[in-house]
């Protein structure tokens, strides 16, 4: 099998900035890690290979730097790595981001073979919109399964995928395709530290980096700022709470708590009860 994962380099949340006038995240001199959400992907990528045999390849877009993230993902295990990386992209948001992506991943189809499978984390830690997989599908023509929780059966023979997709109120099980887009969610499966020997090949393994041309991006308009209509007006942290929670003593039986709790929450908001109780006489 030949399965794509696509990474991000991103700040360590605990010290993103932003910069006061762009209102864009500020990446110089902040420590940066690979997604953890894209972890659990390239975990999942990895036991496929493990299972089936072929190669993985991970992709970034970002700066030089990235390429740092990508050694970490060669070091787990991952088989190539690629860089795209542009001043072109500087600025992108997640549309144009999906159109550079996009590219570089017909292009990795065009150099390394068909992919089978592309995967991605749910979101990112920093952006934290998980619009990026699903509009790389998109763009793509794939099949894409989001939210997935297990891979529950893979037949690379049949072109079959089977996953557990978390929903709300319940899972559901489906069954697609191949190829498709899978994101995966945190917690699905153990990271590997991966193995010496990676290691070592990792710190030697030649990063293959290209350039918005290398790529073959036919409108460089559509990347970085000037293709990104997405406009941050303000970033700014919420003003604490002054009304502080408040704790409900337990009660001996449960229904008596339950009681006692909402007794408590309509004292604190009356309109709330006065609204309930005309809902409920409307009934």
């Amino acid at each position: 099998m030949k399965i794509l994962v696509c990474i991000k380099q991103v700040p360590d949340s605990a010290q993103i900035r932003v910069h006061p006038v762009t209102n864009t995240i500020m990446r110089q001199g902040v420590p940066t890690i690979i997604n953890p959400y894209d972890l659990f992907s390239l975990e999942e990528a990895l036991r496929l290979r493990d299972k089936f045999g072929g190669e993985v390849t991970v992709l970034t877009m970002g700066p030089p730097m990235a390429a740092d993230s990508l050694r970490k993902a060669l070091a787990i295990g991952a088989d190539r790595a690629v860089l795209l990386t542009d001043r072109f992209f500087a600025g992108s948001d997640t549309l144009a981001t999906t159109y550079a992506l996009s590219a570089a991943i017909r292009k990795i189809e065009k150099t390394f073979g068909k992919q089978d499978i592309v995967f991605a984390g749910k979101q990112t830690i920093d952006g934290d919109t998980a619009q990026v997989g699903p509009g790389v599908a998109k763009r793509l023509g794939l099949l894409q399964l989001t939210y997935v929780s297990k891979i529950v059966e893979c037949d690379p023979e049949k072109g079959e995928l089977v996953v557990e997709r978390r929903a709300e109120g319940g899972v559901q099980v489906l069954k697609t395709a191949t190829p498709c887009l899978v994101t995966m969610l945190e917690g699905s499966n153990e990271v590997r530290r991966g193995a010496f020997d990676d290691a070592l090949r990792a710190a030697r393994a030649e990063v293959v980096t290209w350039s918005a041309k290398d790529a073959e991006i036919e409108d460089l308009t559509k990347c970085g700022l000037k293709g990104s209509p997405t406009i941050v007006k303000k970033v700014f942290a919420p003003a604490p709470r002054s009304e502080k929670a408040a704790f409900v003593e337990p009660e001996k039986t449960a229904a008596d708590s339950a009681e006692a709790l909402i007794a408590a929450i309509f004292a604190r908001h009356p309109a709330l009860e006065a609204d309930m109780t005309k809902l409920a006489s409307g009934l």
